[in-house]
């Protein structure tokens, strides 16, 4: 069998990759597991691998994740996993680098590597609601939580659907972001779809798979009719439904709206990946490692260009910076846009960079932000979650601003 090596890889990783899945599809789970560590090492594939496994390399689904010792980075060690989240705003958490550590992290094109335990739910007010639901449909079942604000109000309300990164919770994700804060602040309904390990082992939405990338099939189908569900049973305006996402829930609502936009009126896409920026595992390994792809691939392309914003670290070396300009030009492509660009400081955090796509009539079609210095985390998150990064800029309050500026059927403002 001829392997054909993606550019811009060592030459032997793809093909001995490519052997790793072959090993994996057999059922030879360790000697997979072995292959990739003697990749690691620089080894290539000359030898058949043993039949044991190297010490704290585990195999979980398709992916390969190794446990070395955390890596010594500019600020110092890492914490060993073993001694738990940090909870300081000094810190941003930022993804890896490239060390081993991050090399076998993009084994697995999931977006985020590690996580955090659940948080202990913050207090809820008196009168609102954080519930545990489940939808279920042609292509399975899938739990959910809903908040619902006590300051809900009379009349139609929004509904944001926001989908959590690989190794996430629902609950973990609401405290990272702090929307359920906000939620309460303007009235709005939140929905968090929970991926099960018995989807994905790292809980990641199946971003990579071409049939989950498809209107009214697998995960899409799943998270419309989370929406759809929601939808009926609150008084939720359909005129401003919208959809975000971090990491490979970036991803994934790059999908939604590409598949839905007859559904979500915006989509935040936070360090993610453009709709179809890959079809299988190879494809995904390349597209987390040099982003810079458009996509669509495998997706079913939309009949109305969606308003986006994209949020994505200059530092991200889990997915590639790159990708964020991938997911912009989907956004835009083949629209005449009139480009504005805006510079800024957090106070004590980070520089960024604001690029916003107008039309013709002055409305935002697409809002870049680049944050310099930032690497794979949720920006201006809170430090109870995992995968923030609290020096801001606060991705949750400029979505939040974004969409409420895009309602279905009429142009944005």
């Amino acid at each position: 069998m001829r392997h054909i090596v993606p550019p811009g890889l060592p030459p032997n990783l793809p093909t001995g990759m490519a052997e790793a899945a072959r090993l994996t599809r057999a059922g030879k789970l360790t000697e997979a597991t072995t292959l990739l560590q003697r990749l690691l090492r620089g080894e290539g594939k000359a030898e058949p691998p043993p039949d044991t496994a190297a010490p704290g390399a585990t195999l979980e689904g398709e992916f390969v994740r190794l446990d070395p010792a955390p890596p010594a980075t500019e600020d110092g060690p890492r914490p060993s996993p073993k001694s738990g989240r940090q909870k300081t705003a000094a810190r941003p958490r930022t993804g890896l680098g490239d060390t081993l550590r991050g090399l076998a992290a993009r084994f697995k094109p999931t977006g985020l590597h590690g996580g955090a335990p659940h948080p202990a739910p913050d207090p809820l007010p008196d009168g609102a609601s954080f519930t545990m639901l489940s939808h279920s449909g042609p292509a399975g079942t899938r739990a959910y939580k809903l908040y619902v604000p006590a300051a809900l109000g009379d009349g139609l309300r929004p509904l944001v659907v926001m989908l959590h990164g690989c190794t996430q919770s629902p609950d973990d994700f609401a405290a990272g972001t702090r929307m359920n804060a906000f939620a309460e602040r303007y009235g709005i309904l939140v929905a968090y779809p929970e991926q099960p390990a018995s989807a994905n082992a790292q809980r990641c939405w199946n971003w990579f798979k071409p049939e989950d990338q498809r209107r009214d099939q697998g995960e899409p189908a799943l998270l419309a009719g989370i929406t759809r569900q929601i939808m009926r049973d609150h008084r939720v305006d359909p005129q401003r439904v919208y959809i975000a996402g971090l990491s490979a829930g970036g991803a994934a609502a790059s999908i939604m709206a590409a598949a839905y936009p007859d559904l979500y009126a915006a989509v935040g896409v936070h360090s993610g990946l453009p709709a179809g920026a890959a079809h299988d595992l190879p494809s995904a390994l390349t597209a987390m490692r040099q982003g810079g792809s458009q996509g669509h691939r495998g997706t079913t392309r939309s009949v109305r260009a969606v308003p986006t914003i994209v949020f994505h670290g200059d530092r991200d070396h889990v997915v590639h910076p790159g990708n964020g300009d991938g997911v912009a030009a989907q956004a835009t492509g083949g629209s005449s846009l009139r480009r504005e660009v805006q510079q800024g400081r957090i106070p004590g955090g980070h520089t960024y960079s604001r690029n916003i796509l107008r039309d013709r009539d002055g409305g935002a079609l697409c809002e870049q932000w680049t944050i310099h210095g930032a690497g794979h985390a949720w920006a201006g998150g809170s430090p109870s979650g995992s995968y923030t990064d609290p020096q801001g800029p606060d991705a949750t309050a400029e979505m939040l601003r974004f969409f409420f500026e895009h309602r279905l059927g009429t142009p944005p403002r």
